[in-house]
């Protein structure tokens, strides 16, 4: 074999190191430390914020308000310590749950038993602000992964699935947080 042949053969394969290294380096820190199949994978799918019928503050108009998750992955995703929280900091806390893939839960602002579709907040009061609010979805370590806002001109959503909205203009109420609203299993 020729020596400018061998040489050719190296150069070539110098520069398709360098270009593949290159490459790799362009990319956003972001995209190439932390992959975001979360944000993909599970996210707010729907929220009922105002309470069909009367605001009474009765355990079933409770839990006629309510936030969905839906994971759209085939895999079950441990939701062991993720938080769904609102604007005014009232914060509910997975505890011990793991949503099936191709599933959706239900997180109920009132009292109940939990089930497989059904999670309940136990909580005396609403949570969901009628006017405007915004319902945050975070992983156990409080990173963002989704978020669902409605009213004043902001009725938007970061990623899930757009398949049901449930906002609605009802009548602003005067709400009381009780705060706390950590579910325990």
């Amino acid at each position: 074999m020729s020596s400018s042949l061998v040489t050719t053969r190296h150069l070539s394969a110098a520069v398709l190191a360098a270009a593949t290294v290159l490459g790799a380096g362009a990319l956003p820190a972001s995209a190439a430390d932390h992959p975001r199949w979360d944000r993909a994978k599970v996210g707010i799918s729907a929220v009922q914020y105002d309470s069909p019928g009367r605001d009474d503050w009765s355990n079933r108009s409770l839990n006629r308000e309510w936030v969905e998750i839906t994971n759209n992955s085939r895999r079950e995703v441990d939701l062991d310590g993720w938080t769904l929280q609102d604007e005014d900091g009232n914060t509910y806390v997975f505890d011990g749950y793991r949503l099936e893939g191709r599933s959706t839960v239900r997180i109920h602002t009132g009292v109940g038993r939990d089930t497989e579709t059904d999670l309940f907040q136990d909580r005396r009061r609403e949570v969901w602000d009628n006017r405007s609010d915004t319902a945050t979805l975070r992983d156990d370590r409080g990173r963002f992964v989704d978020d669902r806002a409605w009213g004043d001109d902001r009725d938007r959503h970061h990623g899930g699935d757009h398949r049901d909205r449930h906002y609605h203009d009802g009548d602003h109420r005067d709400r009381h947080h009780d705060g706390g609203g950590h579910h325990r299993r």
